[in-house]
């Protein structure tokens, strides 16, 4: 039962957030279960959007690199292909960017077709167009396509006014129509973005959320020496955001919310990323002279479950008209070390009921300064806040576990042992 698979996506491993991550660990999970992984992919460049040392030196041509799994003795095969990466994403610069990505990795895609035959692709969305190259390879070598959708692409790009000419709109749509047709399987994060594309592939979509690896992230006891740690003092309360700094986030609201709370030397705000809008909010910062506010790059993978634990608020934080679009992957880790989530969320999406109907996460509405700040405030003068730890820790280790999930998506999805 074990497959030859390939992967086409423009994020991958070593990327430590968003959909690079959750790429990186679906395939090495598959490799250590014996399946035969390639990937075609492009260079590290998210959150920061620009090409990360030391790949910057080859970001210019292609790429081959052999990934070995010291657990398995496994390798991936990994081939890297170059692509635009523009330091301020327009709506335009991504399209181009998402062109730039389907050439060069078409040129790849080519040269596989005259290689043995991969039993299975999985594209995954964004950019949707990896779904084109998925499509084209299924029908060339007669094999099995899986669509995954980390993000409604088009959706997005229309609610946020990223793209307003109609006849770019309707071509991207139809391109997606051909992207449907020519996919066996098609999955998604969350269950909201399951039937908006439902409605549009007329076929059943699969529920493949993403998960958390339990044996990286977990609770840790001693909050006030992790403190201590990160240069903090123990009696600071410590309310971050951790991960893109985007558009689509609406930050701006957390440095409205540290100027209400200047006055007290203990807390303190820290955002922790990268991306094409931090030195906007850290010129903001500057001129609301906000000297309770940090700015640092994500942490790396061997500090992080140290960090994540040293916070006292995790803010989870997206504008309106994306809340329903993107199920945030920060929370994901959140949850599994039993953090205490502060969360902007409408209350007729996915996110919103998810947290509420298990006792989670403090709930907010979104682009609210005002709500924000009450939530910051009801979260440091609640002392009794227990049960969400407990409940966060819990759904994380019965739902979003890297085992459960990934084993799920082996045996329905890529080994196809449920009905359509």
């Amino acid at each position: 039962m074990k497959k030859r698979i390939l992967l086409i996506g423009y994020n991958y491993s070593p990327e430590l957030t968003g959909i690079g991550k959750y790429s990186g660990e679906m395939m090495e999970w598959l490799c250590q279960k014996g399946h035969e992984c390639s990937v075609i992919t492009s260079y590290p460049y998210y959150p920061q959007w620009e090409v990360q040392a030391p790949y910057d030196k080859n970001k210019y041509w292609y790429l081959k690199e052999n990934v070995f799994l010291e657990d398995t003795q496994t390798t991936i095969k990994v081939y890297r292909c170059p692509m635009y990466v523009p330091k301020k994403p327009t709506g335009l610069k991504r399209i181009l960017s998402d062109v730039s990505f389907f050439t060069s990795a078409l040129v790849l895609l080519l040269y596989f077709l005259f290689k043995k035959k991969f039993d299975l692709v999985i594209s995954v969305a964004p950019t949707f167009l990896s779904g084109v190259l998925g499509a084209f390879y299924k029908i060339l070598k007669n094999t099995r396509h899986v669509h995954h959708i980390q993000d409604l692409q088009i959706e997005a790009a229309l609610k946020l006014g990223m793209i307003k000419s109609k006849y770019i709109i309707n071509m991207l749509l139809r391109i997606e129509c051909f992207i449907f047709k020519h996919s066996d399987k098609i999955s998604s994060i969350s269950l909201s973005m399951i039937d908006q594309i439902e409605k549009k592939c007329k076929k059943k979509v699969f529920y493949l959320p993403n998960w958390t690896d339990n044996s990286l992230f977990f609770p840790l006891d001693n909050k006030a020496e992790l403190k201590t740690k990160f240069g903090y003092h123990k009696e600071d309360t410590i309310i971050v955001y951790s991960g893109a700094i985007g558009e689509k986030q609406g930050l701006e609201i957390i440095l409205k919310s540290a100027k209400e709370f200047i006055n007290d030397k203990n807390i303190k705000f820290l955002i922790c990323g990268s991306g094409p809008y931090q030195l906007v909010l850290k010129e903001r910062a500057n001129q609301l002279n906000l000297h309770n506010i940090t700015f640092l790059p994500l942490q790396p993978k061997d500090v992080f479950n140290d960090f994540l634990n040293m916070v006292d608020i995790h803010l989870v934080i997206q504008k309106a008209n994306a809340s329903d679009l993107v199920m945030p992957s920060k929370l994901t880790t959140i949850l599994s070390v039993g953090g205490i989530a502060l969360i902007t969320a409408t209350e007729n999406t996915d996110l919103y009921r998810l947290v509420n109907s298990h006792n989670m996460g403090h709930l907010i509405q979104p682009e609210d300064e005002n709500a924000l700040t009450s939530g910051i405030s009801y979260l440091i003068t609640n002392k009794n806040l227990s049960t969400l730890r407990k409940n966060a820790h819990i759904y994380a280790s019965q739902f979003l576990s890297l085992d459960y999930i990934m084993q799920d998506f082996e045996n329905r999805i890529l080994l196809d042992q449920s009905p359509n």
